[in-house]
């Protein structure tokens, strides 16, 4: 009940060997505290200073804690920062690991297209500006697996269309490409949805240390839904394999399929590095490996599927419909194998759902917008069309059905005849 008790519990991590991240990462980590006043605190009374806070045992009366209610109610007010600084932490990093996702694409993207125009033809790997792309692609898939251990992965997933958003935002202001009214639309639904999600999003109580992840993993409801998932998989990779169905919602349902152990795994192993990183030591359990061998696997294999879908169906239909499911596949999972819609009330619930139906339609308007572009200059040149000289347009709009063919083709024959 003293000071004995806290420095007690903060001795017990002190022989950790990452001392020196500890205070870089104890703003966020670190239960957070109200700040507390000496004018509110009785005579009888203890405090203890700690830092710029300080902690008192105030007596269980009504005027003590109805103040600190009503600091905390307010959306964005101080008791509700204080009270929700490891889910800000977690949104912040998925927003910022999304967007340099969004920025690597480009950036790999303008170094092919600077290699294809150069006269001297070097491998890809020797231009710095691809490796920087790498580099930040790193850097964000790193935050989003960290982000995992900050929040609910029910949130974190539909965090993700600030990639479709970013990409969209660097194609306009940098690579000058023409962004219609339906993207700008797709953009502010995608925003609204995002404040949605972040206003109502689940607050996780539980930390996914090893011991809990081995007691979800031999519960029935999880036992259940993986052996569903596995079963549904296997009937869809027999169809797709054995009957050569390659339609998008069959790869894209293995492929959402795929993402259930990938969140499970990277959420579990983001959080044990954490909880080690703050001193409760859960790198010894195998259970870490396990997963970590998991979320690699899973990885690979998403991939693979993702890159055939992409192929045949092109990343216009394949990103917004993959958002869709991937994003299913991460509420799902969250509420089956971590319950983190434990406790959550039915409007939250409800605008939380709210908040992913207009990010899942805000994405499909950006990426239509951006599939419909098409080249303004002629693929025919004036000066090698054999017979009739015209002076108009040669080459017909891609949406006409003569795309491809020479305007009055006939004329041109009979001319030449």
């Amino acid at each position: 009940s003293g000071g004995g008790g806290v420095e007690g519990r903060r001795g017990s991590h002190a022989g950790f060997g990452f001392p020196f991240l500890r205070p870089l990462l104890a703003r966020f980590l670190e239960p957070p505290r109200a700040p507390v006043s000496a004018a509110e605190v009785p005579g009888g009374g203890r405090r203890i200073q700690s830092g710029a806070w300080s902690m008192a045992k105030l007596p269980s009366t009504p005027n003590s804690t109805s103040k600190w209610k009503e600091t905390s109610s307010g959306f964005l007010s101080n008791g509700w920062f204080y009270a929700n600084q490891t889910l800000l932490l977690g949104i912040v990093l998925a927003m910022t690991g999304n967007f340099l996702i969004s920025i690597s694409l480009n950036l790999q993207k303008y170094s092919h297209v600077q290699l294809a125009r150069s006269a001297n033809q070097k491998p890809i790997y020797r231009s710095k500006l691809w490796w920087c792309g790498i580099i930040l692609m790193g850097i964000g898939e790193t935050e989003n697996l960290a982000a995992y251990g900050f929040a609910a992965a029910m949130l974190i997933a539909p965090l993700g269309s600030m990639a479709v958003i970013g990409s969209a935002l660097i194609s306009v202001l940098f690579q000058k490409e023409y962004m219609k009214s339906e993207g700008v639309f797709g953009g502010t639904l995608t925003l609204a949805g995002t404040f949605l999600l972040v206003s109502f999003a689940p607050h996780v109580a539980q930390e996914a240390t090893a011991r809990r992840i081995q007691s979800y993993l031999v519960s029935w409801p999880v036992l259940i839904y993986v052996i569903l998932g596995v079963i549904t998989f296997c009937i869809l990779l027999y169809v797709y394999k054995r009957r050569d169905v390659k339609h998008i919602v069959v790869l894209l349902t293995m492929v959402a399929l795929l993402a259930s152990p990938t969140i499970i795994s990277a959420k579990a192993v983001a959080t044990m590095i954490i909880l080690s990183v703050k001193g409760n030591m859960q790198l010894t359990y195998p259970i870490f490996y396990l997963m970590f061998i998991i979320m690699v696997l899973s990885c690979v294999f998403q991939v693979r599927f993702l890159i055939q879908a992409e192929k045949l169906y092109g990343t216009t239909v394949v990103i917004p419909v993959n958002y869709v499911f991937f994003t299913i596949s991460a509420i799902v999972t969250g509420a089956v194998f971590y319950q983190e819609l434990q406790g959550v009330s039915l409007l939250s619930g409800s605008m939380f759902l709210f908040g992913c139906l207009l990010s899942f339609f805000g994405v499909f308007l950006i990426t239509q917008n951006r599939g419909k572009e098409h080249l303004t200059g002629f693929y025919i040149d004036y000066g090698h069309i054999p017979g009739l000289m015209m002076r108009g347009k040669i080459q017909p709009e891609s949406n006409s059905l003569s795309y491809g063919s020479l305007s009055n083709e006939g004329e041109s024959v009979k001319t030449q005849s």
